[in-house]
């Protein structure tokens, strides 16, 4: 049932929804109460016990069921999980936001509630005083907490109680505290490591983000070219050498940790000397080899054949390798297995405790299980004139606040391993040999002061990293280490009880890729967690940034394509084919800063076939937009309520078909510049600029008809020239919404009256009101405010052998029109549209001496022709 059918009851209205707490919907009109009881049976959860919050759509269809589980004891309380219940498909939507960084947060939560609620003015206060500090001025900052804890600090106040306070000198450690506990984990995902990226080479890049460029390692450059890379390690103050025979010929080949050999075989039309230049590089790396190789691309053939590459439009040669073919080439030559980690970038290891090591972290999940921990916010401080009664001594909190560090670093080291850590994987242990006596005691002592569900959840994905660390292993055929890391063994004992086990559980786990039911099911698991947009039945697409949250199952499989192509973190978007055996890697032009980013390559690894299609956009190909981009990322993305603002905005508009890929780049932007709307940064705005009278304003106009109208402009021949750009806006959203469905159903019309400017109204003779007629559309007077208050547009209009009452009518009853003026049968009518959206309808009516009277109808009597 609609909204308005339950107006007089409490609630919050946001757009066409309406919030209410449950102790407020109690009230509700009983119809309504079926509809609540039967989206509960659907979701088959419990009011209070599972949810405590609802959300009626407008048309009564959809409702939500909301879980704030803070509702009473935070100011701004955070949504925990919903369910969306469809009522008339019946289908129900679940969505867990327990493990966000940045929930989405509430607002005015006294108008949740009913108004005799105890603590309703408690709330409204804090209201009023988040309204007088300018906190509710830009909505698409609010919705969720993170932009709005940064946004209380902007305006220099913290949230304290269900108060604002100002911050102070004292405050600083406070705030920077707040933003490192809500921004650090999230950043660290996408920005690790310290390097100006932007001017180095892919295999740098590389070693730069799996943090191999920390300075612990020499770095030699073999065919080190001109020195880029060389100069920017050595401004980030690293230890790196390097070698070239053209442009270095006299420095020394020497030994290092890592040594790159970057884009050199690719070019070398020899292959013997390519296998002394790879041999020769592989005997000076101590630790790690780095090569990276220009990789083929079957739909875009380059140069003439020569020997097995090409030669160049530029007099160079080039060896296009296929992932498999560089992969067997270092395997065959050097007797080690290489690891793909980016497009034509492998790492061949030395160092087996380091190979170990990469390969651990770099199948980890990096989903801090700190990450739900974040702090309360503090309660207000007493008033001095009230007494404060002292508490009874806690011996045991007073021991932990004197060992707060390295206990929390305790703590965090073992949410870290997902289990108690040995005394060698303890750094500085004194502190606690000192306090406690042994570790075990100190450990014993944190665990019973936190929450222990937080060790129980790092437990389960260390487990689960783990998992996919065995089952990778497994389908890169590695041989066995005869040496294990000592960690890597104590995580087995610990999560699996020996090597044997574990290798048992992650051939299991690898055989599942293969059950399209499991890989479903783990898909389903990622939506319902806010990762990804699932295509039921057919896919899965999710951010790259997103990957190391998926369920281990999602991991792996995306993990086996990573064998054959190199690291996912290339890409932007992630596709996992539920059917085929496919996974394709999206890469799209500034993804991250862009409402509509621009598809420039498309990769498919087809994992049953070990073979991997490349497809790039720009030359040959335009290069499309993706739509809905908010789909495939959640609230910890960077803009994400700027993008669901932009998405909202574009749908609005109703030009557009966004169903499948949407439509081309050049259809989009030649309909909005049509419709004088275009897209500047996240925002989608009317056109600032003025536009030809001859361009087109809707289906049949042009906007010199609109302009050039009307008995005294034709008598005057008056420029009557808009001056404001939301002038020629109006009008043409006049033609759209209102003159257009006209002609459309009754034919052309005769406009007698158009725009007005200030010049042409001093013109006409007659009683005319360019204060309230709406005719001067966005003009202003010579104090720069508008004319007419109520902006939009006007026109009068006749069709000739029409009785204008039926079509005064049927814009009632058809059209969004603003204010329609109606003088009779056979006279024209006055039509608005504007953003007051007012539906006034006004008879006038000729009283006795003849002069006409304004008589305001409602909808039902004028259709009625009362």
């Amino acid at each position: 049932m609609p909204i308005d059918t339950v107006s007089t009851t409490p609630g919050k209205t946001v757009g066409p929804r309406l919030y209410l707490h449950i102790t407020a919907a109690m009230a509700l009109d009983a119809r309504w109460a079926d509809d609540w009881a039967h989206a509960e049976h659907l979701a088959g959860v419990q009011r209070d016990q599972h949810y405590n919050l609802i959300r009626m759509d407008a048309d009564g269809r959809q409702i939500a069921l909301l879980h704030y589980p803070d509702f009473f004891d935070e100011p701004f309380p955070a949504l925990r999980e919903s369910w969306l219940v469809h009522l008339d498909s019946q289908l129900v939507s679940y969505r867990s936001y327990a493990d966000s960084l940045n929930p989405p947060i509430l607002h005015r939560k006294e108008l949740l509630l009913a108004a005799d609620h105890p603590r309703r003015a408690e709330y409204a206060a804090l209201t009023a005083t988040a309204e007088a500090l300018g906190l509710f001025d830009h909505p698409t900052r609010i919705g969720y907490q993170r932009q709005w804890l940064a946004l209380v600090r902007e305006k220099g106040y913290r949230i304290a109680g269900h108060a604002l306070l100002p911050l102070g000198n004292e405050d600083a450690e406070y705030a920077d505290t707040a933003d490192t506990a809500c921004h650090a984990d999230w950043q660290a995902a996408r920005h690790l490591t310290a390097l100006v990226r932007d001017n180095f080479s892919a295999p740098i890049q590389s070693l730069a983000r799996y943090g191999l460029l920390d300075g612990r390692f020499s770095l030699f450059d073999y065919g080190c070219g001109r020195g880029d890379d060389l100069r920017g390690l050595r401004e980030n103050g690293l230890n790196a050498a390097g070698w070239d025979p053209y442009y270095a010929p006299e420095q020394t080949l020497q030994a290092a940790d890592i040594v790159n050999l970057g884009f050199v075989i690719n070019v070398i039309e020899d292959r013997d000397a390519r296998l002394e230049a790879l041999t020769r590089a592989w005997s000076l790396a101590e630790r790690l080899l780095v090569v990276a190789v220009m990789l083929a691309n079957p739909h875009d053939p380059r140069g003439q054949p020569f020997r097995d590459g090409v030669r160049t439009q530029r007099g160079t040669f080039q060896k296009y390798y296929t992932a498999a073919e560089i992969q067997a080439f270092l395997h065959t030559t050097l007797d080690q297995e290489p690891i793909p980690v980016a497009p034509g970038v492998l790492y061949v290891f030395r160092d087996a405790d380091l190979e170990q090591h990469f390969l651990l972290n770099r199948y980890r999940s990096r989903r801090s299980p700190l990450r739900s921990a974040l702090p309360r916010h503090e309660r207000p401080p007493r008033t001095r004139s009230s007494p404060i009664p002292r508490p009874p001594r806690d011996r045991l909190a007073e021991r932990y606040a004197a060992y707060r560090q390295p206990l929390e670093q305790l703590w965090n080291q073992c949410l870290r391993l997902g289990r108690y850590p040995d005394s060698s994987e303890v750094h500085d242990a004194a502190p606690l040999l000192a306090g406690f006596g042994t570790l075990g005691k100190a450990l014993r002592f944190v665990e019973s002061r936190q929450n222990p569900a937080d060790l129980a959840r790092a437990r389960a994905a260390r487990s689960a990293d783990l998992e996919v660390y065995f089952a990778l292993a497994h389908f890169e055929r590695r041989r066995p280490y005869t040496h294990l890391d000592p960690g890597l063994q104590r995580d087995i004992k610990a999560f699996f009880g020996d090597y044997a086990s574990a290798q048992a559980i992650a051939q299991q786990r690898l055989f599942q890729i293969a059950d399209t039911a499991a890989l479903a099911a783990a898909c389903q698991t990622a939506t319902q967690q806010g990762l990804g947009w699932l295509e039921e039945g057919r896919s899965l697409q999710v951010h790259v940034s997103l990957v190391e949250q998926l369920p281990a199952l999602l991991r792996i499989y995306i993990g086996c394509a990573t064998v054959l192509y190199g690291d996912y973190r290339n890409a932007d978007l992630v596709k996992i084919h539920l059917n085929s055996g496919k996974i394709s890697l999206l890469r799209f032009d500034d993804f991250s800063h862009q409402p509509l980013p621009r598809l420039l390559e498309r990769v498919k690894i087809k994992l049953r076939e070990q073979h991997i299609d490349l497809f790039q956009y720009g030359e040959r190909y335009e290069p499309p937009f993706l739509y809905h981009k908010s789909r495939y990322i959640n609230e910890e993305f960077p803009h994400y309520p700027e993008q669901l603002a932009f998405e909202a905005a574009l749908d609005s508009l109703g030009l557009f078909d966004l169903s499948g890929y949407g439509p081309p780049p050049a259809v989009l932007r030649d309909t909005l510049q049509r419709q004088r709307w275009c897209v500047d940064g996240f925002t989608l705005r009317r056109a600032n600029t003025l536009p030809d009278l001859d361009e087109p304003c809707g289906a049949y106009f042009s906007y010199r008809h609109l302009i050039e109208c009307g008995a005294t402009q034709a008598r005057t021949g008056l420029a009557n020239r808009p001056q404001q750009a939301d002038s020629y806006n109006a009008l043409l959203d006049l033609a759209l919404q209102i003159l257009d469905p006209v002609i459309d159903y009754f034919g052309m019309i005769r406009l007698t009256y158009g725009f007005c400017s200030a010049p042409l109204a001093r013109q006409i003779a007659g009683r005319i009101d360019p204060k309230r007629d709406q005719h001067a559309a966005h003009e202003c007077n010579r104090h720069g405010q508008p004319i007419c208050a109520r902006l939009g547009a006007a026109v009068d209009f006749i069709i000739d052998d029409e009785n204008m009452r039926e079509v005064a009518q049927w814009i009632v009853a058809h059209t969004p029109f603003d204010r329609l003026y109606f003088y009779g049968d056979d006279l024209p009518i006055h039509v608005s549209f504007g953003p007051q959206h007012d539906r006034q309808i006004v008879w006038m009516k000729p009283a006795a001496n003849g002069r006409l009277v304004p008589r305001v109808m409602s909808h039902s009597d004028f259709l009625a022709g009362a």
